[in-house]
């Protein structure tokens, strides 16, 4: 099975290749810029190989699209058309590929497909109740039952959103960039808000795990993804993995999924 994942967020694109199941090195594209964009994508299917059984040079692959971002996933479409005259393939209600997750809230077109194919990635592997929380331009913390239901969950600004909030709010405050604490408390203001930020990101992930366990009746496994994570999961003992692109792999399971249940209609 050979698949182009492309996991279109609010601050960048996120474009993975599976050749025969094996995923290829990630490449990320900030602001989606269109050229490199297009540059990647049109790569990635010339290293698809031509199937077998066609007669024109088809070659054996799909383009599978999660889009949180309408404009940037237009434009993917555009480029996927125009470069090399393929259709993409979305998820989500009334899409091409449906959310691979059953969502118990009251309105369940209204959750973030990349929450929900999060959450599917999470649960397919740890076949158990799981909190599943991605530390991106917002955070989402969201919880899957031991059923594999998605049961919601909570949404903040993220780690480099607060920096920037305080920087456009304040007379002197700076905009910092977000990195690992060399000491337990900032020793400038810099210093200090990096400190502040990452200790509240990590306070609000054990916090909401914690209310979570309670509904739940016992400690459901953590799964943090988004690069912003790996500065907060050595603060907090309870997190089982970190898996940088999450989003990426449900994708894969999302079409999967749906290609096994067409399979058996």
């Amino acid at each position: 099975m050979n698949i182009i994942a492309v996991d279109v967020g609010n601050t960048n694109v996120k474009v993975a290749l599976f050749l025969d199941a094996q995923e290829q090195p990630i490449k990320v594209v900030k602001h989606a810029n269109r050229d490199e964009l297009a540059s990647i994508i049109a790569n990635y299917w010339d290293q698809i190989p031509v199937s077998a059984r066609s007669t024109q040079g088809k070659r054996d692959g799909v383009i599978v699209m999660c889009s949180s971002n309408p404009t940037w996933g237009e434009l993917v479409k555009e480029i996927v058309d125009e470069e090399i005259g393929e259709k993409v393939l979305e998820i989500g209600f009334e899409k091409d590929i449906p959310i691979p997750i059953k969502l118990g809230v009251p309105y369940p077109a209204n959750v973030g497909v990349d929450r929900a194919v999060a959450a599917a990635a999470a649960y397919f592997v740890v076949e158990d109740s799981v909190v599943v929380a991605d530390f991106g331009t917002a955070i989402t913390i969201d919880l899957v039952d031991e059923d594999g239901v998605f049961r919601g969950g909570l949404i903040s600004p993220g780690l480099e959103v607060m920096a920037k909030s305080l920087n456009d709010n304040t007379a002197t405050l700076p905009d910092v960039e977000i990195k690992k604490p060399l000491l337990a408390f900032g020793q400038d203001t810099a210093e200090a808000i990096n400190c502040g930020i990452l200790y509240a990101s990590a306070g609000l992930l054990e916090h909401a795990t914690r209310r979570y366990a309670e509904d739940l009746g016992k400690w459901p496994q953590t799964i943090v993804t988004g690069q912003m994570a790996q500065y907060i999961k050595d603060d907090c003992d309870f997190v089982d993995n970190w898996v940088p692109s999450l989003v990426i792999k449900g994708i894969v399971l999302a079409y999967k999924k749906y290609i096994e249940d067409k399979a058996s209609e």
